[in-house]
């Protein structure tokens, strides 16, 4: 896969059927999944947990249940994602005859305008609620995120090709790094973080970015809020193929800045991660 291509177009769906590994394996209820990574603080990802889920894994045509599209509309911390899981809720409550089935949705709406975390999110569920789930209601709110999230789309695109200039060593490493910088400032809150994410992840896991880069860019990533900064700097940890040179830069400096409590975090969430321990084990080491 290369830089260039997001996750999007190449991942597998974060649905149920996408959890079945063989015909023995019994597929992942998304629910309960999304509901351990609430559970761990931290942004959800997908069955298996190779990625993070993103805003197409709700779109129109993916098959993923009621119960964990509203655990994702109330409790994700990527809010463009939680937008989004809202989208194929009201999709469905369109289409119910039954009053018994309809009052079922109604409630359901209802609770995530209670409890979810996002403002935008509460705001959706009351408008299509208040409105009957109209289906102009619905495209509505889908054109809204869209417009939301296209400048942060084609910002991203721009500095595929930055990252480009870089791997041909037509950049230096301080401008590439000032580059970075004004790229995560100008879609921060605007890309989803599965997206930012992925292309990180890239860089990190890249043989054609030299190693003085990647130390600058984890320099800048401590500084990132601590639920990101966990996330993102565990990925460099557990990237398929990472280089023990790397690993081991990553962990002395995050113990030397950022001390050992936060060093004891992202050791934990690697372990987690890497199927070393389950989440009894983490509340065992609460």
């Amino acid at each position: 896969m290369s830089l260039a291509q997001t996750d999007s177009s190449a991942a597998k769906p974060a649905n149920d059927r996408a959890a079945k590994t063989g015909g023995a394996v019994p597929p992942v209820n998304m629910a309960n999944h999304f509901l351990e990574c609430c559970k761990l603080n931290r942004y959800l990802t997908v069955a298996d947990g190779h990625r993070f889920v993103i805003t197409e894994d709700f779109g129109r045509d993916a098959a993923i249940a009621a119960d964990a599209a509203a655990m994702a509309a109330i409790y994700s911390r990527d809010k463009l994602v939680a937008q989004a899981a809202v989208l194929p809720l009201g999709q469905h409550a369109k289409k119910l005859k039954s009053k018994r089935d309809r009052a079922i949705y109604e409630r359901l709406f209802t609770l995530i305008e209670a409890q979810a975390l996002d403002e935008r999110v509460r705001d959706s569920a009351h408008h299509l609620l208040e409105n009957g789930f109209r289906e102009a209601e619905i495209k509505s709110i889908e054109a809204e995120l869209n417009d939301q999230m296209s400048p942060a789309r084609a910002r991203y695109r721009q500095f595929l090709d930055i990252v480009r200039r870089m791997m041909d060593g037509a950049m230096s490493p301080q401008i590439f790094v000032e580059e970075f910088k004004s790229f995560t400032a100008d879609v921060a809150g605007r890309l989803d973080f599965g997206i930012y994410s992925f292309c990180l992840d890239r860089l990190f896991g890249s043989l054609r970015i030299p190693m003085d880069v990647k130390q600058m860019l984890v320099s800048e990533l401590l500084a990132f809020p601590p639920l990101v900064r966990r996330e993102l700097l565990t990925n460099i940890l557990v990237f398929p193929g990472q280089s023990e040179d790397m690993k081991r830069y990553v962990r002395n400096t995050v113990l030397a800045e950022l001390g050992r409590s936060v060093a004891v975090e992202i050791e934990l969430l690697e372990a987690y991660r890497q199927r070393r321990l389950t989440l009894d084990d983490l509340a065992g080491t609460a």
